[in-house]
């Protein structure tokens, strides 16, 4: 019975220790750059969207492999943002094919939420001027952890379950380059108070919280001065190094990634102006469920 007795106990103690451990290597491995999530393919073939006011693009085709940078690049207007919302399933493509990661497009949308995220989107990851870093912070990691962890993980103490998301916070700040200790008043600081790049990180960290596959961040090169805007690029770069696939929406392509264009000849009316007010649209064709709706928010 004694003997039984210290089976368990040991036993416990091995799944706690390992648990732990897996932990502080996880936060590790996301610091030294070399990632967590796998990323994910995406291809497009003749993709196309058509709205109200015509087709926000057409004629997309695309082959990006793991851990590549996408570039969306064309004027304002062009329906590149459209674009970037039907890669990661918030936009309902009209024509073609696509895939990401497996994931077929149209009828995939819900499932590939999942394992996507977006940031800087107008319209669809808007930070709260009045609210500070840290808010956002703990409540984008509280609705993660509500919509994404299993049973089991839930019912595990608090103490556990506030540890592993601040390991979660640390690690997605590391990898955006969102250092708290820069900011005027710390986690404190409003968002209103922040710079545009630091703002730009920020909405990363929130979308690397999810540890999606494919990370699509809208008007990477918008309002920045040529040195920052060369920093948001290696911010990207370094998250493709870590493994993660990134979709970025730009005027102009740098040489070292996929690039794809929007605003092709037969492409008739913007849809940009729309994607804002669609992106959030349970458009598919699976039953739409809470948990589906909360990766919307990712």
């Amino acid at each position: 019975m004694a003997l039984t007795i210290r089976s368990d106990l040991r036993l416990c103690f091995d799944r706690r220790f390992g648990r732990i451990f897996a932990l502080t290597s996880q936060f590790k491995y996301w610091r030294s750059g070399r990632g967590l999530v796998d990323g994910v393919n995406v291809t497009a073939e003749g993709l196309g969207l058509k709205g109200p006011r015509g087709w926000a693009f057409r004629g997309i085709t695309l082959d990006a492999k793991p851990g590549s940078l996408i570039a969306i690049e064309g004027p304002s207007g062009s329906g590149r943002t459209s674009l970037l919302l039907a890669l990661t399933g918030r936009m309902k493509p009209t024509e073609g094919t696509a895939a990401v990661g497996g994931l077929g497009l149209p009828k995939r949308m819900a499932a590939l939420r999942r394992i996507s995220a977006v940031a800087n989107v107008s319209g669809v990851t808007d930070l709260e001027p009045a609210l500070t870093v840290g808010e956002h912070l703990r409540e984008r990691a509280l609705l993660q952890s509500r919509f994404t962890d299993s049973l089991p993980d839930l019912l595990r103490p608090r103490p556990q379950r506030a540890h592993e998301a601040r390991l979660r916070v640390d690690a997605a700040l590391a990898a955006a380059g969102l250092d708290l200790e820069s900011l005027p008043k710390g986690s404190r600081t409003a968002v209103r108070d922040l710079e545009r790049l630091q703002e730009l990180r920020l909405s990363v960290a929130l979308a690397l919280l999810g540890r999606p596959g494919l990370l699509g961040v809208d008007d990477i090169d918008l309002k920045l001065s040529d040195a920052e805007r060369a920093e948001a690029w290696d911010l990207l770069r370094s998250l493709t190094r870590a493994g993660t696939t990134v979709a970025a929406v730009c005027r102009t392509a740098p040489a070292d990634c996929v690039a794809v264009r929007t605003g092709a000849k037969d492409a008739e009316a913007r849809g940009d102006e729309d994607a804002a007010a669609g992106a959030n649209d349970d458009t598919d064709d699976e039953k739409s469920d809470p948990e589906e709706d909360a990766d919307a928010l990712a």
